[in-house]
């Protein structure tokens, strides 16, 4: 049984009823790796992963892996999955009344409600690129070292299924309140909004209200677009709740903190202590591990290729398939 994310409230019931009958089940998604990696992966993905945690492990299984290219290959149409989702959801909401029992699992809200928040969010990032350029330049050149904290969506699996928060303004609460009591007081923390994010939630507003609150308002600054990766590239830390970046923060050599549940939230790669001490404590994570993990990470659960190009599709069919054969073939393979 394949699933497009096992945390869907229909998904979670059919895992269940899959494991007492021995089916195998496999769950795919955006990969792990971006841009242009698919997720497949056995009975589950993030907290449910069965990725080995311990490092030694981790070693002596990548040991004849070799190493992966990670060149990018395929673009992704970001227009193509804009109008498949809106397609889809405008089906769900449409075609409800013939369908009064089932329960839509996405926990964002209703279609109507959500698409033109998300036209409107999409329009101001456009307008606002110079306006961030700016911003980041003037930090650029301020040269205080920094921290960064890429947001997740507030309705994301990965927040409600794979941490201890009920959405992302909860974490953004505890982040803020450690930097404040426990950071270097030469240190900003850059706060990154992410670029599929609807603006229901005025998350500036928030931001700088509990900044001010805490006395740091001139330390924390609110991101509303921005390259990350260079962000995070000169970052002292980088602070995630589970997001992909913080696999991308390894391997630009940054310290990471993991405060849900992640698939590389492993001991010598990410900081095992509090986030307190993270601030002042942190460290890059040990090379030869990342490496090996990295390799153990693609070898069992990526794809190359994206859902919404056809071309990256039709190669990632391919290896889809194939994949799914071995796992038929030899379940541990």
């Amino acid at each position: 049984m394949v699933l497009l994310g096992e945390q869907r409230k229909y998904h979670k019931e059919a895992v269940v009823l899959a494991k007492n009958l021995g089916v195998r089940v496999m769950a795919t998604d955006f990969g792990y790796f971006r841009p242009d990696w698919i997720t497949l992966e056995p009975n589950g993905m993030g907290g449910n992963s069965t990725m080995p945690k311990n490092p030694e492990d981790i070693m002596f299984l990548a040991r004849d892996i070799p190493s992966i290219d990670f060149a990018k290959k395929y673009q992704d149409s970001g227009w193509r999955m804009s109008v498949g989702d809106l397609v889809a959801s405008l089906g769900d909401a449409l075609l409800s009344v013939l369908f009064p029992h089932y329960e839509i699992s996405v926990e964002r809200p209703h279609p109507f409600v959500y698409f033109p928040a998300m036209g409107r969010s999409l329009l101001l990032a456009k307008l606002r690129t110079k306006k961030v350029t700016k911003m980041l330049c003037e930090l650029q050149k301020n040269n205080s070292p920094y921290f960064v904290f890429p947001l997740q969506l507030d309705h994301d699996f990965q927040i409600r299924a794979y941490s201890p928060y009920p959405g992302m303004t909860a974490a953004i609460d505890e982040v803020l309140a450690s930097f404040a009591s426990h950071a270097p007081k030469n240190f900003n923390l850059w706060v990154r909004v992410h670029p599929w994010d609807p603006g229901l939630i005025n998350w500036k507003v928030h931001i700088h209200q509990t900044a001010h609150r805490w006395g740091i308002q001139d330390r924390v600054h609110y991101l509303e677009g921005g390259d990350l990766d260079g962000m995070m590239a000169g970052a002292e830390g980088v602070v995630t709740v589970n997001s992909t970046s913080g696999l991308k923060a390894l391997q630009l050599g940054r310290p990471v903190k993991v405060l849900g549940q992640a698939v590389y939230d492993v001991r010598g790669l990410t900081h095992s202590g509090g986030l307190d001490a993270f601030w002042t404590e942190g460290v890059a994570s040990d090379p030869q591990l990342l490496d090996a993990f990295v390799k153990l990470l693609v070898h069992r659960t990526q794809i190359r290729g994206v859902f919404f190009h056809p071309e990256g599709r039709r190669v990632a069919v391919e290896q889809f398939v194939q994949r799914l054969l071995v796992k038929a073939a030899s379940p541990d393979a």
